[in-house]
């Protein structure tokens, strides 16, 4: 695969560090325990912020899909994907965790996914025993904020960054829930080009071993298209098919300029990229369930 989202100098960086070989090593052996897995993908990028090896850790286990953070993303087209995963006979909740909306269907769905479950054992005599929930999910879409949001208070590490969850941690909701917080893990390779690209938008691989300009020219051409005007809307400057020169207008419009006055590429891709995963560039969606349709 080609390397187009890492700095040159950076190519062989290992961008599949130890402690996500340990996570899932840990989440295999922790798996056994719980009754459901719940996994939060992003509502902009949903089926690239999934990572596969959770298919094959969950097997046998009841399934509810979060899509976390649909304050950023485009409402109709969020509609769309709930109906591609519901038709799948998964359960799906749309969320946005920092304000708490959709908060209040969670616990009932997490019931009503394990009702056999909690059947059975109220047959055996067993009662009040909790739900057990694995939460599951890549770097960066906001497992932590949403732990706190359901649980009320601030019980697991948030930071707009991927790697913040580095351990494990038991989170008693309530007296019929508990939730296992789990480190976000990727995958160890990207069959395709564009779910690198994908997570690299939203902030799920770490900036630092990125090219942001390229990446930037790569981001512009995928929106523009989708959403034409978006770009004038934001920055005042007129849309074009070059990339390079819709770049370097958007750094003189905001003053991301060099000595001499010359755009500051860099700064104006940073620019970009703060304002898409905060929302001010608007509420854009990269893929669509139909592009997953044959």
């Amino acid at each position: 695969m080609e390397v187009i989202v890492m700095a040159e100098n950076k190519a062989s960086f290992n961008w599949y560090p130890g402690h996500m070989t340990k996570a899932k090593r840990m989440m295999q052996e922790d798996i056994k325990f719980n009754d459901i897995v719940i996994e939060l993908i992003d509502a902009r990028i949903p089926m690239s912020s999934r990572n596969p090896d959770i298919d094959d850790l969950a097997k046998n286990k009841y399934r509810l899909i979060l899509i976390n953070k649909s304050d950023l993303a485009d409402e109709r087209v969020t509609v769309k994907w709930v109906e591609f995963f519901e038709k799948q006979g998964i359960k799906v909740i749309k969320l946005d965790s920092r304000q708490r909306s959709g908060m209040k269907s969670v616990n009932n769905a997490i019931l009503e996914v394990c009702k056999e479950k909690i059947e059975r054992d109220r047959k055996r005599g067993i009662i009040n025993r909790p739900v057990r929930a694995m939460i599951v999910g890549i770097p960066n879409v906001g497992k932590s904020t949403f732990i706190n949001s359901f649980a009320g208070k601030a019980c697991a590490k948030t930071g707009n960054k991927p790697g913040v969850t580095k351990g494990k941690q038991w989170i008693r909701l309530n007296k019929t829930v508990e939730l296992l917080d789990t480190p976000g893990i990727l995958w160890p390779k990207f069959d395709n080009e564009k779910i690198a690209n994908d997570l690299a938008f939203i902030g799920s691989i770490n900036d630092q071993i990125l090219n942001l300009t390229e990446l930037s020219l790569k981001f512009i051409e995928s929106v523009k298209n989708d959403y034409a005007g978006i770009f004038t809307s934001r920055y005042d400057i007129e849309e074009k098919d070059d990339g390079v020169t819709m770049l370097g207008d958007i750094a003189i419009a905001r003053g991301c300029l060099k000595k001499g006055g010359e755009p500051d590429y860099d700064k104006a891709a940073a620019l970009i990229f703060d304002d898409f995963r905060s929302g001010k560039l608007g509420k854009i969606s990269i893929e669509k369930p139909e592009d997953y349709i044959s």
